[in-house]
């Protein structure tokens, strides 16, 4: 009997003591849940802080397709590429139906508008190129325009001969304006794509503050072209103390020949 009773009691204390650790297991478990949850949450938190900010700083310095109309030419932009701040990942678009016609237009084009950014003002560097080509007086005025001083006469210089007045000189390219379009190769006779889009990305290279000559912030960018094999063609952008607009401060890149046309090239509108 007195076994019976010892077994009856062990028994109830075993099942009051696994009572007792299972509710020390439980609140164990719900402190961790609690402990592991708020964790998550902060650790979300701060991800979409850094996000967030990530988001605002884009959105503080993109042109989100801004479009300004000369007549009935249409010229937009985005893009990030700034002063203010060095972005890797930093690019710019810049897309134009025509050629400007004059140079009443490509001087309101980039006072109004393209000069306002890095990217817009190194898009119009293969405008003024072709606008030379035409018309020598009326391209001067706009490399003068949207060059840096000390870059006028080294692209002038170069793009003079390019553009000569022997179409069978094989150091003559007249279509090497269009070669840093998108879409234009030698394959398909430098056709760019419609609207003309000029394509960049921030170079590797980050800002520098001139000290030689002058002074101004000089950035360093990559014009995407498909008239060279590393596609890629340097330009230099400077925006100085002071003033509203970028100029481009050197870009032989650009002017650098390019792979020979396959076909006839038909020209830009």
């Amino acid at each position: 009997m007195k076994t019976i009773i010892a077994t009856v009691l062990l028994a109830a204390i075993c099942m009051t003591a696994n009572a007792q650790i299972g509710k020390v297991l439980n609140k164990v478990i719900r402190q961790t849940e609690e402990v592991v949850n708020e964790a998550v949450n902060k650790v979300t938190e701060t991800a979409e802080n850094i996000a967030n900010v990530a988001e605002k700083e884009v959105r503080d310095v993109l042109n989100d397709e801004d479009s300004l109309l000369y007549g009935d030419h249409k010229y937009s932009m985005q893009g990030n590429i700034a002063a203010d701040k060095y972005r890797r990942n930093g690019f710019g678009i810049v897309t134009f139906t025509y050629i400007p016609s004059n140079y009443e237009e490509f001087k309101a084009v980039y006072t109004n508008f393209l000069g306002k950014t890095a990217f817009g003002a190194a898009a119009m560097m293969p405008m003024a190129m072709e606008m030379y080509a035409r018309d020598r007086e009326v391209g001067r005025q706009c490399i003068e325009l949207l060059c840096y001083p000390s870059n006028v006469n080294s692209v002038i210089s170069i793009i003079k001969e390019k553009f000569g007045s022997n179409p069978n000189d094989s150091y003559g390219q007249r279509y090497l304006p269009a070669a840093s379009l998108k879409g234009a190769t030698p394959e398909n006779a430098y056709q760019p794509e419609r609207p003309y889009t000029v394509q960049m990305e921030a170079s590797v290279n980050q800002h520098q503050e001139l000290k030689i000559t002058g002074s101004g912030t000089v950035l360093y960018l990559y014009i995407m072209g498909g008239g060279w094999d590393t596609h890629q063609r340097s330009v230099e952008v400077i925006k100085q103390p002071g003033k509203d607009l970028y100029q481009v401060f050197n870009c032989p890149s650009l002017y650098t020949g390019c792979k020979q046309i396959v076909g006839t090239w038909a020209g830009l509108e």
